[in-house]
């Protein structure tokens, strides 16, 4: 038996998720975060979740994330574990959060009580539909009959050439995150220079160039996409939008037309990730090519 776990972080919808066949929340991991004095825990998106959320960031609430505790992911793990058989966890970057530390010391107590068990936790290295993709190829060869360590191997050749490009509105969200320096984040501001976000090799996000004026920049980020992303791969390409619906499609639509045999999939960005990028982002997840090098500024 092969338990398939996987986590908010990728920022899976619930109607995707139907669509794999990964909807069981037993297997999904629920991150938590805090707006109006709150605490949730994200499930499978909704638009009613995202917009919800996003309606509360624009009138001023300002949101936070958290990590999960090792008792939280103890509880997560221990049903499977208890099942026996081995357990494949596609995650977020290990790079982004200090929450893989608390899993750490969860997998540690039940290992001892559960030695028989094999436990695959798979570094996407990515963030948001980035580790969709991922998960959706591990759970696509998982169905097929792959064994776990048949399915390490195809994501080994797949992670790499998994890109993200974003383009945020608001530079403070990316200041509060330590994506901008407090410098850069002003001046984009002011001057309205927007800059253009990569997923690296590491599964960290750097600031790769700078473009005046946002409707420029989308249009940059679409023309790059269009002559890098493969229209022939089985996996859709997702653009995330952070409560910019007209500006998702728009996007969507160029990108379709210089790509007209590529699945192309709109999706609301989701309370976890919208907190670290704020409303007015557009973030564009797929398949081809390698990711830019960490870079130090």
């Amino acid at each position: 038996m092969i338990h398939f776990f996987y986590d908010a972080d990728s920022e899976m919808s619930l109607e995707t998720a139907v669509k794999y066949g990964i909807d069981n929340r037993d297997y999904f991991i629920k991150m938590p975060y805090s707006i109006s004095g709150e605490n949730y825990y994200c499930d499978l998106l909704t638009t009613e979740v995202s917009s919800e959320f996003f309606k509360k960031v624009r009138a001023g609430e300002m949101p936070s994330t958290s990590a999960l505790n090792s008792e939280e992911y103890k509880r997560i793990f221990e049903p499977a574990f208890s099942e026996g058989g081995e357990i494949l966890y596609v995650s977020f970057s290990s790079a982004m959060s200090a929450t893989f530390d608390h899993l750490e010391v969860a997998l540690k107590e039940l290992k001892r009580k559960y030695p028989d068990v094999m436990f695959t936790r798979y570094d996407s290295k990515a963030i948001s539909m980035g580790a969709g993709l991922a998960v959706l190829a591990a759970a696509k060869c998982l169905q097929s009959g792959k064994s776990v360590a048949e399915t390490v191997r195809h994501l080994d050749e797949l992670v790499p050439r998994i890109n993200i490009t974003i383009v945020a509105d608001d530079l403070n969200y990316l200041k509060r995150g330590g994506r901008l320096t407090a410098v850069k984040a002003l001046l984009g501001t002011v001057l309205q220079i927007k800059p253009i976000i990569k997923l690296t090799t590491a599964g960290t996000l750097i600031p790769t160039m700078n473009v005046s004026g946002r409707n420029k920049a989308l249009m940059t980020i679409v023309n790059e996409i269009a002559a890098r992303a493969s229209e022939a791969d089985d996996l859709p390409i997702f653009i995330m939008h952070g409560d910019c619906l007209a500006e998702g499609e728009r996007v969507r639509d160029k990108l379709q037309s210089m790509l007209p045999k590529a699945k192309i999939v709109l999706q609301e960005v989701g309370p976890v990730i919208g907190s670290h990028c704020g409303p007015g982002t557009i973030g564009i997840c797929f398949i081809d090519g390698a990711r830019p090098e960490p870079v130090k500024e």
